[in-house]
């Protein structure tokens, strides 16, 4: 059996070698590594992918949500909502703006943003929402926008996790995530469903001069060299990360594909466990279909149940089987987003989940035997 990983980017790699090695190539004998024509072309076959009308690259994924929010001009003080259950960095951008991040629980089914708690949240000072799209699957939109079109307030889609996945509305009308909101993030690190060889990110919108703003803020506030006509930064996606993204832009949905088989594969191994609640599907979806986008398992996410997470965790390393625990301590607790209004009775789902939750080994090059090791290991640790 070949060695297990978490994410296997070198097998990944050596399918699409030769291509981005032309790709990487071609650039460097240009030498055009900033706002080069690979940059360009990648925007413009990302829109199409997405069906939006406005792509901004930039430098990482942290950087897309500090500018998404900078270009909407919210101003220090002004409240931005956001759920407990996420990586840092959602919070971090608000907070370094000078706004409020105020932290909702989230569903326990889908670990998304609760409509219910989001709307509870909301104050006067309340301007914007980030909904995360975990491990892979849209949050509840319908909710979000209908609330946010009700207190007149913006919505900032957190997509580093969730890239080609399709949100059905209530209607039967189909968006990409990232499409929905105001405007969007999204993270090219190696590691997601679309990743480079480094840091990339990007913007996504619809509003074409709030695409103008992100657009001058990205470089420095310029539109004309040397003409500052915002307050910008520095973050730009160079030429040879989006070389490496064109190569796996047109293979998005294959990977996207691969990644639903091993979750089936997974979900189907653990279903006699009443021990393991497999990940749920959220937006209408019953189980994981072969057709369906609505998760693209950024991260197969287990919840192991009667206080066993912990000591599975330690046996699968014991049996050189990977795995990672997204997130540990909610972000109300950790030391930097200390709030004395944040109440323990707030939180409870997250606070379950940061004890139960497990992520297993997920890529593209997951075979079967692989995931027979991993499931065979775990349900006979963990008693069905």
């Amino acid at each position: 059996m070949r060695k297990i990983q978490m994410v296997d980017l070198n097998g990944q790699y050596e399918v699409i070698k030769e291509e981005v090695n032309a790709s990487i190539s071609k650039v460097l004998e240009t030498a055009a590594f900033i706002n080069g024509p690979e940059v360009h072309a990648f925007q413009k076959e990302l829109e199409n992918y997405l069906g939006v009308k406005h792509v901004i690259p930039c430098a990482n994924g942290t950087d897309a949500l500090q500018i998404a929010m900078m270009g909407l001009g919210l101003k220090p003080g002004d409240e931005v909502i956001t759920a407990d259950f996420t990586f840092a960095a959602t919070a971090e951008v608000i907070a370094l703006l000078q706004l409020t991040p105020v932290l909702v629980d989230v569903e326990q089914d889908s670990f998304n943003i609760d409509p219910i708690a989001l709307e509870k949240a909301i104050t006067p000072k309340t301007k914007a929402i980030v909904p995360v799209h975990l491990f892979g699957q849209c949050a509840n939109m319908d909710a979000v926008l209908e609330i946010a079109e009700r207190h007149n307030l913006y919505v900032i889609e957190d997509n580093a996790q969730a890239i080609g996945a399709d949100y059905t509305f209530s209607n039967g009308k189909k968006q990409k995530a990232g499409t929905m909101g105001h405007v969007a993030a999204t993270s090219f690190f190696p590691s997601k469903n679309l990743g480079c060889y480094g840091d990339g990110g990007a913007i996504f919108t619809n509003d074409g001069d709030l695409a103008h703003t992100l657009r001058g803020i990205v470089n420095h506030g310029m539109y004309e060299r040397y003409h500052h006509d915002v307050v910008g930064v520095n973050s730009r996606l160079d030429s040879i990360q989006a070389a490496v993204l064109r190569a796996k832009l047109c293979r998005l949905d294959d990977y996207n594909a691969s990644r639903r088989a091993a979750a089936k594969k997974y979900t189907e191994a653990f279903s006699g466990n009443k021990n393991i609640v497999v990940p749920q599907m959220a937006n209408g979806c019953r189980e994981i279909c072969d057709t369906c986008d609505c998760h693209v398992f950024h991260q197969y996410t287990l919840r192991i149940l009667n206080g066993q997470r912990d000591a599975l965790v330690k046996h699968l390393a014991e049996k050189q089987i990977p795995c990672g625990v997204y997130y540990p301590i909610p972000l109300h607790r950790q030391k930097a987003y200390l709030d004395e209004r944040y109440k323990e009775k707030d939180f409870p789902i997250t606070n379950q989940l940061v004890k139960e939750v497990i992520s297993l080994p997920m890529h593209t090059e997951l075979d079967d035997e692989q995931i027979s090791f991993i499931t065979g290991t775990i349900n006979q640790f963990i008693g069905e």
